[in-house]
């Protein structure tokens, strides 16, 4: 991820829809405590590079078992930077149990807040240092994220579920969209969305609200016409925020192919991106019947 005053500046000129922190923004462009602990007593590590986001923290005890240092290294976008170095701040000084008790909420409140298609960065947080104290409590047997129990939901990103669950508790979710935004999930091929509101309907109670709307009819030079200034004054400056950007490459009936470029190229968390920012946007102000797909 780019870092820099001039980027923040050209990003604050544009109608972007993501609005950041003055706290978010200074934990990405002055992360605290970046790096790794040698012969540390706790180490946490979350996610992998193919869902597009890492984290790896580790720490170290003093002689009253609390945490004196403790480090983060990720690979994310500014939002997960942020989220890490805010973490690490939080934790200093705490013991073991009032690690513990940091939940993803208290992370993103203490930024101030983070935009709902960013809450997963904070969760990510929490997971790593639940991850680094199971370590430290096993003597340093067990390593990485705990044996996920529960069914698998969600195939693209392996959640179960029980996460799924415990984020809607957790966080009062009521759409498919919130819970996407928190875990991940129904954000990659979208086969696992009406598992998803199924759960959301047995704890909330809440069924699907429906529309009902018939999608106006649109000559074919009307649909591109309004897709390409979709893209152009709602996604494009939306993933400037983290140095990306998207291009129209073809569209065949209600399947609109794009090309992510920047930072966005190659990252693996671009299904989620594809999903609830360029098809939701395009389905809201185009037609319900669109379908992205990558290029």
């Amino acid at each position: 991820m780019e870092k820099g005053k001039d980027f923040w500046n050209f990003i604050k000129k544009e109608p972007v829809m993501w609005d950041y922190t003055e706290k978010v923004r200074d934990h990405y462009l002055n992360p605290r405590n970046v790096g790794e602990i040698e012969n540390p007593d706790g180490v946490g590590e979350v996610g992998n590079l193919k869902c597009g986001d890492a984290l790896r923290l580790t720490f170290k005890l003093d002689a009253n078992k609390k945490i004196i240092d403790i480090r983060f290294k990720t690979f994310g976008c500014g939002s997960a930077i942020a989220s890490s170095s805010v973490l690490t701040e939080m934790c200093k000084g705490k013991t073991i149990e009032e690690a513990e008790r940091i939940t993803n909420k208290q992370i993103a409140d203490e930024l101030g807040g983070l935009p709902p298609a960013k809450m997963h960065c904070s969760v990510m947080g929490q997971e790593a240092l639940e991850a680094a104290i199971r370590y430290y409590k096993s003597g340093g047997t067990q390593i990485g994220p705990a044996v996920k129990e529960g069914a698998i939901i969600c195939t693209c990103f392996n959640v179960t579920d029980l996460e799924i669950e415990s984020a809607i508790r957790a966080n009062n979710l009521t759409t498919v969209e919130e819970v996407t935004n928190f875990t991940k999930a129904g954000g990659g091929c979208g086969g696992c969305i009406g598992a998803i509101e199924q759960i959301l309907f047995q704890i909330t109670g809440q069924e699907k609200a429906r529309s009902g709307k018939t999608p106006s009819h649109l000559t074919t030079i009307e649909k591109i016409d309004k897709i390409k200034k979709v893209l152009a004054d709602e996604v494009r400056p939306l993933l400037y925020t983290d140095g990306g950007d998207v291009e129209l490459v073809d569209i065949e009936g209600n399947n609109v192919f794009v090309k992510f470029i920047g930072h966005c190229a190659g990252c693996g968390n671009s299904s989620v991106t594809e999903k609830t920012v360029v098809e939701r946007l395009l389905r809201e102000k185009v037609s319900e019947e669109l379908v992205v797909r990558q290029a």
